[in-house]
């Protein structure tokens, strides 16, 4: 890593220089945060989980014409990317009420919306994304109206294949953050790509029977077990081999901002 020209440094990722032109290798961290950056953890083996089953959802949608980002994986923690010009959108798709967007309408968590709900967030900087309209993104040109329509189209065609995917595998995808990028193909003409990563760390997943959360708010709720929620999804996924029913309690950290 330390040989590598570091481009940027998120929360959960870091992003290299590739070894070709148009190319950034993406690296997975184990660091985990949640409450806008004010609760911070480290989740053992995250980062190699994140890494699978966002090499897994890529692959498929590249299958079915989505055009992605990804490439291929490289190693257990490392993936290799087109570089894309990032559009400052964070596109949030919601199926069924939870977090935030259910205490914001009052609807009781778990209410099953009338349809699938998309939202737009400003990624402005820092940690504050303010929920934007199709007309805030047009008029500051964020994006124009065509590469917007495009993100709707592909956005809802992921919404419907990935809400599939894992139902057919016992899940229900609650609801998911998506980001888009910009891309200039070998005939210089411009697409639109998904881009950033598919794991349970973007995604809300809960159990069809149970409705036990499978994603990142074991982590922001404290319900513990987070990497072993990781395991079962990748398992079921069928992209990790079969564990015993009973596992060792995985090591987390965690620090909120009182603490430091």
């Amino acid at each position: 890593m330390s040989r590598r020209r570091r481009i940027f440094e998120g929360k959960g990722k870091v992003l290299f220089e590739g070894p070709e032109p148009g190319t950034l290798v993406q690296y997975f961290k184990d660091d985990t945060t949640s409450r806008n950056n004010l609760k911070k953890g480290t989740v053992t083996g995250k980062g190699v989980l994140n890494n699978r089953i966002s090499e897994f959802l890529m692959s498929k949608l590249n299958e079915i014409g989505v055009p992605t980002h990804f490439m291929r994986r490289l190693n257990m923690r490392e993936q290799l990317i087109r570089q894309v010009e990032i559009i400052p959108i964070e596109v949030v798709v919601r199926n069924i009420a939870a977090g935030a967007f259910a205490k914001r309408l009052g609807l009781p968590e778990g209410t099953v919306l009338p349809r699938s709900i998309i939202e737009f967030f400003f990624k402005k900087g820092g940690d504050d994304k303010p929920m934007v309209s199709e007309e805030h993104i047009t008029a500051f040109g964020w994006a124009n109206p065509y590469e917007l329509d495009e993100i709707m189209a592909q956005t809802l065609r992921i919404n419907d294949y990935m809400s599939g995917l894992f139902l057919g595998i016992g899940l229900r995808l609650v609801d998911f953050r998506l980001e888009f990028g910009r891309i200039w193909d070998t005939n210089e003409e411009l697409r639109i790509v998904l881009a950033d990563e598919l794991s349970p760390d973007n995604c809300r997943l809960w159990d069809v029977k149970t409705n036990e959360k499978m994603d990142k708010d074991r982590f922001s709720e404290d319900l513990g077990r987070v990497e072993e929620a990781y395991q079962e999804v990748a398992r079921r996924l069928g992209i990790l081999p079969e564990m015993p029913q009973e596992t060792a309690p995985f090591s987390t950290t965690i620090t909120t901002m009182n603490e430091r």
